[in-house]
């Protein structure tokens, strides 16, 4: 369960929570239909309390978000830790779902379907355009399964192939696209470094050929050489496959190479969508300039 955000800000007019500015809607750069739409979406997890645990007030996790995205295109989401951002990615991929108290609202569309609706047949197929790049790439392999098993799982699921030497060979394909060896297949995920194992993470989600995938902090837990190569891997993929990307992250540097659009998440709500480079030069709210001042500067060493 990701962490879940503080208690949403007040509703009136703040100065550190201009309206104008929040919960606004950024169109798609090409003025066409959007591949995602999403609308007013809200996650409100429950608060219990008492001896028999009721449900006694919710934490509103997101709170109204709604933007858009193209097919093709980058959207970053960028906040601080505890602002909703993975929330946001899990609940429009119905990881998160309404039950145990948990309450879900608003409206996602993917290509003209409703998915927070969509049930059996319509439901499996929106999974299969629909995909995730987990943070943690050594807590999202199964430590027990062989790679290729891991990466040709989604297959064996959606019924797409069947026996072993079939998933063996597309798992190979897939492995050498995400740029491992075929020979990888055959080990487990502990015997590969953090940007290998990322690199199998980015393998399963490509294996039902999506058109839209949520990357949830994928370079967070990895050193900045490995970074690079990955944020290359994705940029690739992306130009290859006509992928969109719904890039999660903290970190401003990695989301200005990637992203085109940005839109800065604060205690679950939108509080600043646009331009990448009008966000990162001229930012408009509060919350956005003091995350761009938090941004450290490499500073030379003056000399004598």
């Amino acid at each position: 369960m990701p962490t879940a955000a503080p208690t949403a800000a007040p509703t009136g007019p703040t100065p550190e929570n201009p309206p104008a500015e929040r919960g606004e809607r950024s169109p798609p750069p090409d003025g066409g239909v959007p591949l995602l739409r999403v609308g007013g979406l809200t996650c409100y997890f429950p608060q219990r309390g008492g001896v028999l645990q009721t449900v006694t007030d919710h934490v509103k996790a997101v709170d109204g978000v709604s933007f858009d995205l193209a097919r093709g295109e980058t959207l970053g989401l960028v906040g601080e830790s505890g602002s909703g951002k993975t929330t946001v990615g899990r609940t429009i991929l119905r990881l998160i779902t309404p039950v145990h108290g948990v309450r879900i609202g608003g409206t996602v569309t993917f290509d003209g379907q409703d998915v927070l609706a969509a049930r059996g047949a319509a439901d499996r197929a929106l999974r299969r355009d629909m995909q995730i790049i987990f943070q943690d790439p050594a807590g999202s392999l199964n430590p027990r399964m062989r790679v290729w098993e891991i990466v040709s799982e989604p297959l064996l699921v959606h019924g797409l192939a069947r026996g072993k030497d079939r998933l063996l060979t597309q798992a190979r394909e897939l492995l050498e696209r995400c740029g491992m060896s075929r020979a990888a297949a055959e080990r487990y995920p502990h015997e590969f470094s953090g940007g290998q194992r990322q690199r199998i993470g980015i393998a399963r989600a490509l294996a039902l050929n999506p058109r839209f995938i949520v990357c949830d902090e994928p370079t967070s837990a990895l050193d900045v050489s490995i970074q690079a190569q990955i944020i290359n891997l994705l940029t690739d993929l992306q130009r290859d496959m006509g992928l969109s990307y719904l890039f999660i992250s903290h970190d401003m540097a990695v989301v200005q190479h990637v992203c085109k659009r940005i839109a800065v998440m604060r205690q679950g709500r939108i509080a600043e969508a646009g331009d990448r480079d009008q966000i990162l030069t001229d930012p408009q709210h509060p919350y956005t300039q003091q995350l761009l001042a938090a941004v450290p500067v490499p500073r030379p060493r003056r000399s004598a």
